[in-house]
Formats: structure tokens, sequence, C-alpha cells
């Protein structure tokens, strides 16, 4: 199975708003590497979120706001564990 097809596969496993171990992912099939290779992928793509073990598909608005502050230099804004937050003063540089 190409990449891809696996990437769009886990990605619909989690789209249902409900989290997935990635033990869960493996079973359906698949080395557990490269699970872990795909969902890297989708976080990358700010399409996943993994906290731990556990994976959930991000909202559309969580996604493009992820990719604005990843891609926005100087944004005085950071988000933590689900929650925006205002930089610290030692934390503005970059």
């Amino acid at each position: 199975m190409r990449d891809e097809d696996l990437d769009w596969e886990l990605y619909h496993a989690v789209a249902d708003g409900k989290a997935r171990t990635m033990a869960d992912l493996a079973a359906r099939g698949h080395d557990p590497a490269r699970v872990e290779a795909s969902v890297g992928r989708l976080e990358r793509a700010f399409l996943v979120e993994r906290q731990g073990d556990s994976v959930r598909a991000l909202s559309f608005q969580e996604s493009i706001l992820l990719c604005q502050l990843k891609n926005e230099r100087g944004s005085p804004l950071v988000l933590e564990n689900g929650v925006l937050r205002v930089k610290r003063d030692g934390e503005r540089k970059g």
C-alpha cells in the first residue's frame, strides 16, 4: 500500500471525532512503524493531533489555526494542549 493510501485510511479511521490509540490503528493490519510514520505525516499536515498514544482528527477550525500559528512569524499567540494563550516576553522572538 502506498503511503498516501495509508494516510487516507488512517485519517478516516479517526475522522468520526473519536480518538483512537496507535495500537487500534495498527490493528487494522498495518506495521506499527508505518502507522507511526503515517500519523507523523498527518500531524505535519495539521489533520490530526496526537496526545500520548491517542490520535484524533482536528476540526477544520483547529487545523486552520494551527497552520496560521506555525507559519506566522512574530505571532504573539501559541496553542498549548488545546489552549490559546499569549506568549511570554521571552518566547516572542522568532
